[in-house]
């Protein structure tokens, strides 16, 4: 099967509006980041892992003609605020989208798209089937096993995925021992970095490559990168052995 990193970046994009640092007017194609989010494919099946306000534009960008689930890392904007753009998919399938998260996520969905869910909804609007998932629980789509995990967004609990022998974990900052088993040797290993310095709720550069080390992965790609970290070219050298900075667009099998 294989995966696409639709978006790399922060909740702000690169470059940020308005800044003339030296990653927002970086001529390397790698420093132009939409908000995270991935497509991953297999024999027969499609899903996407979060749905940010650039959602529209990454699906134009791979050419996705046809979707079969979305999986809901947490509820913030940058993860699920482009969720109406999941409409073509529905009206072309004329079925619900099936919409996987933890029963707190959905909550939310249903207060900001409170449209969708009205018992006599405008023709056009969107039509989600909330599905809760927790951590541990499984989903078979085809080829794809897919199981949730926990990790922590600093105090807030939030989802990772590993599917078959990747697992993706964006808005890190620590990840529960329970979580470390599951994934330990996996093949690849999506990690966030957003930068050198410390944050309250996200992987500094360090702390995602010690990260990388715990879990003993043979590739690990980094994503959700702030501008604050810097272009591409300027830290890529510090990284290990296996540890690989990642830019929209990067489409691999695994």
């Amino acid at each position: 099967m294989k995966i696409t990193l639709l978006g790399t970046a922060t909740s702000q994009g690169i470059p940020v509006i308005g800044c003339d640092c030296a990653t927002c007017i970086s001529d390397d194609p790698r420093d132009k980041r939409l908000r995270c989010a991935a497509l991953v494919e297999g024999d027969n099946h499609t899903l996407v892992i979060d749905v940010g306000p650039d959602f529209r534009a990454q699906m134009l960008r791979a050419d996705v003609k046809d979707l079969d689930a979305v999986l809901l890392t947490h509820e913030h904007n940058d993860h699920v605020i482009g969720l109406d753009d999941l409409r073509p998919f529905i009206f072309r399938r004329r079925t619900p989208m099936r919409i996987y998260a933890e029963q707190r996520v959905l909550d939310e969905i249903k207060e900001r798209f409170k449209y969708a869910f009205e018992e006599h909804a405008y023709p056009g609007a969107p039509k989600f089937e909330l599905l809760p998932i927790h951590p541990g629980d499984t989903l078979e789509y085809g080829d794809m096993r897919i199981t949730a995990l926990r990790v922590h967004h600093g105090r807030l609990p939030i989802l990772a995925f590993k599917i078959n022998q990747l697992a993706y974990l964006t808005d890190t900052k620590t990840i529960p021992q329970t979580t470390l088993n599951q994934i330990q040797d996996i093949d690849v290993l999506i990690l966030d970095a957003l930068r050198r310095e410390q944050h309250h709720s996200h992987n500094t550069l360090d702390e995602a490559i010690a990260q990388s080390k715990a879990v003993k992965a043979d590739k690990t790609y980094l994503i959700h990168m702030s501008h604050i970290l810097g272009p591409t070219a300027s830290w890529e050298q510090d990284l290990p052995a296996g540890v690989y900075p990642s830019y929209d667009g990067l489409s691999f099998e695994f």
